[in-house]
C-alpha cells in the first residue's frame, strides 16, 4: 500500500479519533445521543480562525476553541438538565443554533489561513523542520496523548467512575448521592471540547475554515465508533481510548482506498452511511439466523 496513504491516514486518524473519543462519551458513556457535534467542529474552526487573523497566538487560539466547545456542550447539558429538553431535541437545536452562531463568530462562510501562522508553522519553526505531513503527524500525536492520557486518568477518578455509571444506571447513582445533572454537563462539555479542538486543528492544518465543515462529523465519529468496537473488542478504559483512534484510522483509510480507486467524493456520505447501517445490522442478523429473541427497535 502507499506510504503516503498511510501517512494521511494516520494523521487524519488520530485528529478525528479526538472526535470520536467525543461521540463515544456522550453515545456510549451517557447514552446521550447529542447532535452538536456537527456544530461544534466548525466552531472550534471559526474561534481557531478568527482569533489567529486578529494576532492571537495559535496556541491560545486553539485552547480558546477547546473553550468553546465546553460552554458549547455545557448549553446542550443545560437544555436536557434544567428545561428536560430531550437529548436527541436539545443536540438538534444547538446544532442549528450553532450554524448561525458561527457564521457571527466568522463574519463571512469562509476565513482563508494560508498566510498566518498556525500552531503547524509554530511547531515547524520552533523545531527547524519543514511543514509536512510528517510533522503534522508528530505534532497532532503529541497532542492527542496528551488529552488521552487525561482522559484516561479522569475516568478512573471517582468523579469520572461516577460518569461512567450515570449512562448505565442513573437510578443507582442518585441513589449513591451523585448528582447525575452535573456528570451529564461535564460528559457533555468535554465532549464537545474535544470536538471543537479537532475542529481548531483541523482548520489550520488545511488553510482555511468554513461554516460546512462539520457536516457529518457526527455520522463519522459513530461510524469510528462502532469499527473501533466490532474490530479490537475493547474490555477497560484504556483500550476503549485507543480503540476509538484505531477506528477512526480504519475508518478514514477505507475512505482514502475509496478516494485512490476513483469513487466521486460525493458518493463518500452514502458509502459512510451504508457501512454503520452493515456494522449495526450485522449483530441482529446473526441473532435472527441463530433464532434468537430481539427485543423491540428503540424509538428514542
Amino acid at each position: 500500500m502507499d506510504v503516503g496513504l498511510l501517512a494521511v491516514s494516520l494523521y487524519e486518524g488520530l485528529v478525528f479519533g479526538l472526535v470520536t473519543i467525543g461521540v463515544y462519551l456522550t453515545f456510549r458513556v451517557l447514552t446521550f445521543p447529542d447532535l452538536s457535534v456537527d456544530g461544534t467542529f466548525p466552531l472550534g474552526g471559526a474561534i481557531a480562525a478568527v482569533l489567529i487573523v486578529s494576532g492571537v497566538n495559535p496556541f491560545l487560539a486553539t485552547l480558546a476553541a477547546f473553550g468553546g466547545g465546553l460552554a458549547a456542550g455545557l448549553v446542550t447539558g443545560l437544555l436536557n438538565t434544567k428545561l428536560r429538553i430531550s437529548a436527541l431535541l436539545s443536540g438538534i437545536l444547538m446544532m442549528v443554533a450553532l450554524y448561525s452562531v458561527n457564521l457571527r463568530i466568522m463574519g463571512r462562510a469562509n476565513i482563508p489561513l494560508l498566510r498566518e501562522i498556525t500552531s503547524f508553522d509554530m511547531v515547524a519553526r520552533i523545531l527547524g523542520v519543514h511543514n509536512g505531513v510528517g510533522l503534522s503527524i508528530g505534532f497532532v500525536l503529541v497532542v492527542v496523548a496528551i488529552f488521552v492520557a487525561g482522559l484516561n486518568w479522569f475516568l478512573r477518578t471517582e468523579v469520572g467512575l461516577a460518569l461512567r455509571a450515570t449512562g448505565d444506571n442513573e437510578q443507582m447513582v442518585r441513589s449513591l448521592g451523585s448528582n447525575t445533572n452535573k456528570n451529564v454537563l461535564l460528559g457533555c462539555a468535554i465532549s464537545n471540547g474535544l470536538v471543537a479542538l479537532t475542529g481548531a486543528l483541523v482548520a489550520q492544518n488545511q488553510g482555511f475554515s468554513d461554516i460546512g465543515m462539520g457536516i457529518g462529523m457526527i455520522v463519522m465519529g459513530l461510524a469510528s465508533v462502532i469499527i473501533g468496537e466490532g474490530v479490537f473488542h475493547p474490555k477497560s478504559i484504556t483500550s476503549i481510548l485507543l480503540a476509538c483512534l484505531g477506528g477512526t484510522f480504519l475508518y478514514r483509510l477505507f475512505l482514502n482506498v475509496a478516494l485512490r480507486l476513483g469513487m466521486p467524493p460525493g458518493d463518500l456520505k452514502l458509502v459512510t452511511a451504508v457501512l454503520v447501517i452493515i456494522v449495526l445490522a450485522v449483530p441482529h442478523i446473526r441473532k435472527k439466523v441463530r433464532g434468537e429473541w430481539l427485543p423491540p427497535a428503540v424509538r428514542m
